[in-house]
C-alpha cells in the first residue's frame, strides 16, 4: 500500500525582485522501491493557503458492475463516455493499432486539449498499449512502456475524449471504468 507524506518548504528570494521561473529537481539517492511526486504547488507569502486531500478518503467505488466502452477510431475523433457515478472516475484505456504508427502521433486527451497523454514510442499493429489510471501504469503488451502526459479519468455524466492517431490509420479502443460515488471520510 502506498504511503503518501506531505512536505512543505519555504524557498526565500536572494532579492526583491520578481520571479520569472523556478526548476525543480527531485533527487533521491540510497533509496529503493516506488517514489511519486504528486501535487506540486508553488505559491507567494508565508502561510499555506492550499490543499488538496487524497480522493481516496472522500470516494468510495458506486455498486455499479465495471462498465466498458468500445471504439474504432481513425485518424481522430472525439469519444463521449458516459459516467452514471456521482464524481469522475478514473479511466483505464487499451489502444489496439491495426497498423503500424509512427512515434508521438497517439495522443489522448480530455475535451478539446487538456490532461493530455502522448506515447512517444512507434506503434506496431496489434500492439496492446494501456494507459491505466486506475493502477498508474503505461504498458506496451504488458511491459512497462513510457508516456508523456497525464492519466485520463471520466467526468460524472459525460466526459469528451479526444483520440488522435496518424493520419489516416486505425486503432480499435477499450475505455473502462469504475463508476464512483461520493462516501467515505470528510475533509
Amino acid at each position: 500500500m502506498a504511503e503518501f507524506v506531505r512536505l512543505a518548504e519555504v524557498v526565500n528570494k536572494k532579492k526583491d525582485m520578481r520571479i520569472v521561473s523556478v526548476t525543480v529537481i527531485p533527487t533521491i539517492s540510497d533509496c529503493s522501491g516506488r517514489i511519486w511526486f504528486t501535487d506540486l504547488q508553488l505559491q507567494e507569502g508565508s502561510a499555506l493557503s492550499g490543499y488538496a486531500p487524497h480522493t481516496e478518503i472522500c470516494l468510495k467505488k458506486s455498486g455499479n458492475a465495471p462498465v466498458w466502452f468500445n471504439g474504432v477510431v481513425r485518424s481522430e475523433e472525439t469519444v463521449v463516455l458516459f459516467n452514471m457515478g456521482k464524481t469522475s472516475a478514473p479511466l483505464d484505456i487499451h489502444i489496439y493499432p491495426k497498423s503500424d504508427m509512427a512515434a508521438g502521433t497517439v495522443r489522448l486527451a480530455q475535451g478539446v486539449g487538456g490532461q493530455r497523454a502522448v506515447f512517444p514510442d512507434a506503434m506496431e499493429a496489434e500492439d496492446d498499449i494501456a494507459l491505466l489510471a486506475e493502477s498508474r501504469e503505461c504498458t506496451r503488451n504488458g511491459v512497462p512502456a513510457k508516456k508523456e502526459g497525464f492519466y485520463q479519468y471520466s467526468a460524472a455524466w459525460d466526459s469528451k475524449h479526444k483520440v488522435t492517431l496518424e493520419g489516416g490509420k486505425t486503432a480499435r479502443l477499450l475505455f473502462t471504468m469504475q463508476e464512483m460515488e461520493e462516501g467515505g471520510g470528510t475533509f
